[in-house]
């Protein structure tokens, strides 16, 4: 494993992280006792940067980690969200308020098991909260020993001056991958101009560019992918022809899609972190190894290649998700 430091910290992290939603939610069916080994494999491979959230399976995702990071918290950087709050009718809304804030780190905390959490993130920008409030409750956080870092995910460049004025941002998560570009116009000269690290998720496009998931139709209807425009009609059609193509360039290079994908991500500089989500060893295992990889100018061209044959890719969430990123 590769590391290095993240946005403006000391902190070196493995270059690679893990994702560990899919442990707890969204992606089917779920096994604990897998997901355990996994993250005891990530220690074994040297993956130290895990990213989870209080809403992944409503804290379950939480106590699953802790089951691992307790007895191994010096090897772990930990990343953890607040924001989005269930309601009676099964929907989400944001809530970026000051007393939220304070009630949901002490949730964390004790789903976790630990005193400290290493990078504490705003899952989504609170459109009816100034963000400076927001960040303003989570910089108490960090004085009061309860939070190290402070991060934002899915914000637009306004609103990442206006958090950095008032604390020091850390790192920006946001869904970046070879289908998800858009950040690189705005939002990303932004990161860079203040240091701000990018740790990108979904960075294997939802497992789409991997050849190892279906059409929404054929996944499991508890799997959110279902729903995504990606999955379905003609930008699937798309999608599936992009991937073959996607997969043969890689066959060429003597490596497997999922670390092409990673490689192409860390090729776009020293402060990229992908965090690829996985609750299985051999993908972990499979994933690690593209840190390893080093993509030449042909090679990136050659993406470049597949990825305009293709362009049809759809939109990456639905229209109602679509409006809480990039505020």
């Amino acid at each position: 494993m590769t590391y290095r430091t993240i946005g403006n910290t000391d902190e070196k992290v493995s270059i690679l992280g893990l994702g560990c939603m899919g442990m707890s939610f969204a992606y089917g069916q779920t096994d604990d006792t897998e997901s355990i080994a996994t993250l005891n494999k990530a220690i074994d491979l040297g993956v130290t940067f895990w990213d989870t959230a209080d809403m992944y399976g409503n804290g379950a995702n939480e106590e699953l980690v802790s089951k691992v990071l307790v007895p191994n918290r010096d090897k772990i950087f930990i990343a953890t969200k607040f924001g989005f709050r269930p309601r009676e009718d099964g929907t989400t809304y944001v809530d970026g308020s000051p007393a939220h804030i304070k009630s949901a780190v002490e949730k964390s905390l004790k789903r976790l098991r630990i005193d400290t959490i290493d990078l504490y993130y705003a899952h989504r920008i609170d459109k009816n909260v100034p963000v400076e409030e927001t960040v303003g409750a989570m910089s108490e956080l960090v004085k009061e020993g309860k939070v190290r870092y402070l991060g934002l995910s899915e914000a637009s460049p306004q609103s990442i001056r206006r958090a950095y004025a008032v604390h020091p941002i850390t790192a920006l998560q946001s869904e970046y991958s070879l289908l998800t570009r858009d950040i690189e116009k705005e939002i990303l000269p932004v990161c860079r101009e203040l240091n701000i690290a990018l740790v990108a998720y979904s960075p294997l496009t939802r497992g789409m560019v991997t050849s190892t998931v279906g059409s929404g139709a054929e996944l499991p209807k508890d799997d959110f992918r279902r729903g995504l425009p990606r999955f379905n009609g003609e930008h699937w059609e798309n999608n599936r022809q992009l991937t073959e193509a996607f997969t043969a360039l890689a066959k060429e290079l003597h490596i497997t899609p999922a670390q092409l994908a990673l490689a192409w991500v860390l090729a776009q500089g020293n402060d990229m972190f992908p965090i690829p989500g996985t609750k299985r060893r051999q993908y972990l295992e499979d994933n690690a190894k593209a840190v390893d990889v080093r993509l030449s100018a042909a090679d990136l061209t050659a993406i470049d290649s597949v990825l305009a044959r293709y362009p049809n890719t759809g939109q990456r969430y639905s229209d109602g998700s679509m409006k809480l990123v990039n505020n």
